[in-house]
């Protein structure tokens, strides 16, 4: 995909909501200073896929984070239905099956598909007891050769991978980091975490900004800060 030339570019803002319109305020609050919205499980059920039909009538972008992981045929059918929604990101686990099953449907149309490595709330302990004998580091480096062999757009990987993760895929695939906490914010559940300059320099291309962004009591500002700290690592 084509790189993000300014700061606003690579700001993606999580509408973590439970209601469509909660997350209406929040895209009206941050008009203008936002590259892309993001749209997860909590509101594409009660309403989000609407919504997202919105946001891009009105010119913004769209991210659909569903992690979609089925069968080679479901995954195809549900790609190209998400594909004709004019969606500018979706996520797929980044299973090579998966991948390639999502690549063809996405084919000749603007969508970025981006493989979901392994979950920023997860680390090495996490996927030993889930039956992974790898890392996380390892098990990332692994999916992200596997995207570029599939042909995907780009990886979601979390900071700490992002330098690992750039010097395997190069410079044209995107890297999507979320778990990103500015300065003196809390990280939550978030295992694997840093600043959005550090994962800017790390080779990140975009930036999941929710939680720090979204209890702000000045989102605006929450945005303009985070850009600066973006501007001032390119």
């Amino acid at each position: 995909m084509r790189q993000p030339v300014s700061a606003r570019d690579r700001l993606i803002v999580g509408l973590d909501v439970p209601t469509v319109d909660e997350a209406r305020r929040i895209a009206e609050e941050t008009r203008g200073m936002v590259g892309l919205y993001k749209i997860g499980h909590q509101l594409a059920f009660t309403g989000g896929l609407d919504l997202a039909r919105d946001l891009i009538e009105r010119g913004e972008k769209v991210f659909l984070d569903l992690k979609l992981l089925d069968i080679d045929n479901t995954v195809e059918k549900g790609v190209a239905s998400v594909a004709s929604l004019g969606i500018s990101m979706l996520t797929v686990h980044a299973y090579p099956k998966a991948m390639a099953a999502a690549v063809r449907a996405a084919a000749g149309s603007e969508l970025t598909l981006l493989g979901v490595s392994v979950l920023t709330s997860m680390d090495t302990a996490d996927l030993a007891e889930a039956g992974y004998r790898e890392t996380a580091e390892e098990l990332v480096g692994r999916r992200a050769k596997q995207a570029m062999d599939a042909g995907m757009g780009g990886l979601v990987c979390s900071g700490l991978e992002a330098a690992a993760v750039r010097a395997i895929v190069g410079p044209d695939m995107a890297i999507v980091t979320p778990g990103i906490r500015p300065t003196g914010s809390a990280s939550g559940d978030q295992k694997r975490v840093m600043t959005p300059g550090e994962a800017i320099k790390a080779g990140a291309s975009h930036l999941v900004v929710a939680r720090p962004i979204l209890g702000a009591d000045d989102r605006r500002a929450a945005c303009e800060t985070i850009m600066a700290a973006i501007g001032d690592a390119l």
